[in-house]
């Protein structure tokens, strides 16, 4: 997006951090997270170095700003299936699929800006607190469908418990709204491994891991969803 193609009536819409965003994601298809520059993109964008320096002082700040719009979009598409499931009223199962499935489109949708939040870290950066919000809301909607489903009786409780000293972070808990009593009170946990082999499902799926083992790639994607929500004694419905 060259800013000076930009007509009078967008450019009351579109202001520079907007264009800079743009092009900076362009840039991240082209030479990944660690190859963004500031001179580069004010050179695709058509603006003057210090308009860009204006807006974004350092390239650690422009690439904190992608990732919070990485977080916040994919987030976004979760929320969005899970409230079009609850609305349809589907169970827990159903809502799980409906989320992940979501998660998966955006992935495949935005490439480079999955790469960024859940590939390699960029070398030299360090994401601040800033950050944490976004990067919350998918854990979010993942604990609140299990919840939901714990205090709607449809989990079915673990074969049998995991031995072990407390593992979990006060945030946590926190997320998931406390600690469950038994036969549940290692749900936290599990829902942090469901979590967790979701991005590692989708790193494999996104990085073309999996297209030389399965004859259906999205259909191996709910398989292992349904697989992964029988840790946490959930049961996903055929699709």
């Amino acid at each position: 997006m060259d800013v000076s193609a930009i007509s009078p009536a967008e450019d009351d819409d579109i202001t520079p951090a907007v264009v800079i965003k743009d092009i900076a994601r362009q840039q991240l298809v082209k030479v990944g997270a660690a190859g963004l520059s500031l001179d580069a993109v004010a050179r695709d964008s058509g603006l003057p170095v210090a308009d860009v320096e204006a807006a974004f002082q350092h390239r650690d700040d422009l690439l904190t700003a992608l990732i919070v719009d990485a977080y916040d979009a994919s987030g976004e598409a979760m929320e969005q299936a899970d409230g079009a499931a609850t609305a349809a009223g589907g169970s827990g199962g159903a809502r799980l699929l409906a989320v992940t499935r979501a998660l998966r489109r955006w992935s495949f949708d935005n490439p480079a800006e999955f790469t960024l939040i859940y590939g390699s870290p960029v070398p030299g950066y360090h994401a601040p607190q800033d950050t944490v919000p976004s990067a919350s809301r998918t854990p979010a909607v993942l604990a609140g469908i299990v919840r939901s489903a714990l205090e709607a009786g449809e989990l079915t409780p673990p074969r049998r418990p995991v031995p072990g000293p407390p593992l979990l972070l006060p945030e946590a808990v926190q997320l998931f709204g406390g600690t469950p009593e038994a036969p549940f009170s290692d749900i936290v946990e599990r829902g942090i491994v469901l979590w967790s082999g979701l991005i590692g499902l989708l790193v494999f799926q996104v990085f073309s891991r999996t297209h030389d083992s399965v004859r259906d790639e999205a259909a191996f994607f709910d398989y292992a969803i349904a697989v992964a929500a029988e840790s946490i004694g959930l049961v996903v419905p055929p699709a």
